[in-house]
């Protein structure tokens, strides 16, 4: 990646200032070569927007309860046609069991995303989500836009009517997977199948009108420009401008092992993830929780992130298999996180998905 020089003193006395970014800053500084006093600025905007030294997670899990779809995207090593070996419908009785394993595990809640399975229409996914509600009081965090707009398809409803329907049914928020990059032409040049910008930012608009807060997520490093990673950021802060839904933003580093990309774009690096992280905590002046990503990263760099704008380390992740498809398995538990967060100077908190305190560990 090419980069610049140092942050100019009139920028950093407007970001110090709390100003408002406008692209071409965000763009400089994305290119800056300037990373401590980036970190500073960004650690600066962090307290100002979510004071005190407190570092949230959460104790939940990822459920992929399908693996079956037909949108073919090229940064994805997990998915698999249909008919194909390997892939599989989890039965409820599977989903149960995980379910009650996250609970003895001391978790709050359950993020099931799956394919674009062709035959799993409304029906199932209200079933599936009345039956865990029935059975355990855990939140259900789930479905990203894309699947929302292939349910509503599948179904013959209204992205309104699917969320509605959803809603009832049991699902409590919507996690912001999908986005990759919310630019057209990166994403018909990844995912000509999939949802594209404006469909994936209306289901989050429909869902933030019917009182259902999201998250929003950034894939990066892959075949986007820097300009295009700010639209990205963009994109997110007029919605949020617009409806005040998204409760965090989760930025990521594309992982291209087994994937169709592997070996044709250069793998993000820490400095460039750490970069991106700041600029973003710094862009989206209205929304207040910055998640890092010790996922794709490692825990040491999503430590790092404490200190560059994040205030959240994400979740313990019980069950990952989407990333670790493309070759990438960092595992951490509860314990790993709190001391990663007490070594970082922060007091560390257990959360749920809501972000209200579990417990607090002094």
């Amino acid at each position: 990646m090419i980069r610049g020089g140092a942050i100019g003193p009139a920028l950093a006395r407007r970001l110090e200032a709390g100003e408002r970014l406008d692209d071409t800053d965000a763009v400089a500084l994305l290119r800056s070569r300037d990373l401590l006093t980036l970190g500073r600025l960004a650690g600066q905007r962090r307290r100002t927007q979510v004071p005190g030294d407190r570092v949230t997670f959460i104790i939940d899990r990822n459920i992929n309860y399908s693996n079956v779809c037909v949108t073919g995207c090229d940064f994805c090593a997990f998915y698999r046609s249909p008919d194909t070996e390997g892939a599989y419908v989890l039965s409820k009785d599977e989903i149960f069991a995980k379910v009650q394993e996250t609970l003895d595990l001391g978790g709050t809640a359950v993020m099931m995303q799956g394919g674009h399975h062709p035959e799993l229409d409304i029906a199932y996914y209200e079933d599936l989500f009345s039956s865990i509600k029935e059975r355990f009081e855990i939140t259900i965090h789930s479905l990203s836009p894309p699947e929302v707009l292939h349910i509503a398809s599948l179904s013959g409803l209204t992205v309104r009517d699917t969320l509605q329907r959803l809603r009832v049914a049991g699902l409590d928020s919507l996690p912001g997977g999908g986005a990759e990059i919310l630019v057209d032409r990166v994403r018909l040049q990844l995912a000509p199948k999939k949802a594209r910008t404006e469909p994936w930012l209306g289901v989050m608009r429909e869902a933030h009108l019917l009182g259902m807060s999201t998250t929003a997520t950034m894939m990066f490093g892959n075949v986007e420009t820097l300009e295009e990673r700010v639209e990205h950021l963009r994109r997110i802060r007029d919605l949020q401008d617009e409806t005040g839904g998204f409760r965090a933003f989760i930025p990521w580093t594309f992982q291209g092992g087994n994937t169709a990309l592997e070996g044709t774009v250069e793998p993000a690096t820490a400095v460039d993830y750490l970069t991106t992280l700041a600029v973003s905590r710094l862009y989206l002046d209205n929304v207040a929780n910055i998640q890092a990503s010790w996922v794709t990263q490692g825990l040491k760099v999503g430590q790092t992130a404490l200190l560059f704008g994040a205030n959240d380390l994400g979740s313990t992740m019980i069950e990952e298999n989407v990333v670790a498809a493309a070759g990438v398995s960092f595992s951490v538990g509860a314990d790993d996180l709190v001391r990663a967060i007490r070594a970082a100077g922060f007091v560390p908190a257990q959360r749920r998905t809501d972000y209200s305190i579990v417990r607090i560990f002094r």
